[in-house]
């Protein structure tokens, strides 16, 4: 086992590293310290994301990278612990989230089923040429690992270096995400169109879970006030209509799209009525940074743990502005160039 006894006794005594040594004593290992890059790989940040992926505050796709997603995740995790958050990680934040002791990173054997696949060649960018293949599922065992484990491929090649990663009998790292499921049944939905979240809450108004999302935009608004969630499917086939009228498509017909999680829903529909719903996202990496149609886009592994712990029935409220999030990210790119 790479992740032996000896081998985390010794994490223990590392000090902070820097984006080049990554590895997994480096990632067991990591401590607290200040100094950031937003550019590189930090094991810091990989055992963060994974710490509050496990919390259920979701830090969108696990890349090791100090991006939006983690930043509004921790944002969420100094609330609920009551911390001061000032746009980075801080130490009180880290000690709340590294009271989970398990390891951040586990070992996993390659199957003989997982590389027989089967796998697309590839997908199509427009929506219009993908509804003439037979699936869409992964395009390769690298992407499917990579998400089944919330992790990005970048993270996934870099803590395996020198390994066939889509070899059937291949020994990986990968992170130790733990358990998928909530705690509880989820009551009421919260969708807050100006930070770009989506907050589960139980029966007794606690908060269950947190996960990045990206939801409508200016042109193609979600929804306001409050729905209900009328339909859960998973693996759910797509269907075009062109009432919908998107730009990009031309056809003038209703047609569908094969399931697989490279469909334009993902792995998960849950529907709102009107066309609106919940869904996954063929590219995971995007969620909160790009726009909708006015739906509400998560990562696959998250839409799915939302609709196993879902009922018909539970109102999903929506509140803010896609504008303000748009003024936002505007100002962030100003201040960037600067």
């Amino acid at each position: 086992m790479r992740l032996s006894a000896c081998l985390l006794a010794y994490a223990l005594l590392v000090t902070p590293v820097t984006a080049a040594e990554l590895s997994a004593q480096s990632i067991e290992g990591a401590t607290w310290h200040a100094k950031i890059s937003p550019s590189q790989i930090d094991p810091l940040i990989v055992k963060v994301q994974v710490l509050l992926d496990r919390a259920h505050v979701s830090p969108g796709e696990i890349d090791g990278k100090l991006g939006e997603n983690i930043q509004k995740a921790l944002a969420a995790f100094a609330q609920i612990k009551g911390l001061a958050f000032d746009r980075t990680l801080s130490e009180p934040a880290f000690a709340a989230l590294a009271s989970d002791t398990d390891t951040v990173l586990s070992d996993y054997t390659v199957s003989e089923d997982d590389a027989r696949g089967p796998f697309v060649e590839k997908i199509p960018n427009k929506l219009e040429a993908m509804r003439d293949l037979p699936s869409l599922g992964y395009t390769s065992l690298r992407e499917k690992l990579a998400e089944r484990f919330h992790m990005s491929e970048d993270l996934l090649r870099a803590l395996n270096p020198g390994h066939r990663i889509e070899a059937a009998g291949e020994s990986l790292v990968v992170v130790n995400v733990g358990k998928a499921e909530l705690t509880e049944k989820v009551a009421r939905i919260e969708v807050d169109k100006s930070a770009q979240q989506l907050k589960a809450f139980g029966k007794g108004g606690q908060l269950l879970a947190i996960y990045p999302a990206t939801v409508g935009s200016t042109e193609r608004p979600a929804p306001f006030g409050t729905l209900k969630v009328l339909s859960i499917a998973t693996n759910p086939t797509y269907r075009y209509d062109p009432k919908y009228a998107f730009k990009e498509v031309h056809s003038r017909e209703p047609f569908e799209v094969k399931p697989g999680a490279n469909s334009p829903v993902g792995l998960v529909w849950i529907g709102l009525g009107d066309g609106y719903g919940i869904h996954g996202t063929p590219d995971p990496s995007k969620v909160s940074k790009t726009a909708s149609h006015g739906c509400v886009r998560l990562t696959n592994w998250d839409a799915l743990q939302l609709a196993a712990a879902l009922t018909k029935g539970v109102p999903v409220e929506f509140s803010g502005d896609e504008a303000q999030q748009a003024r936002g990210d505007a100002s962030t790119r100003t201040k960037r160039r600067r």
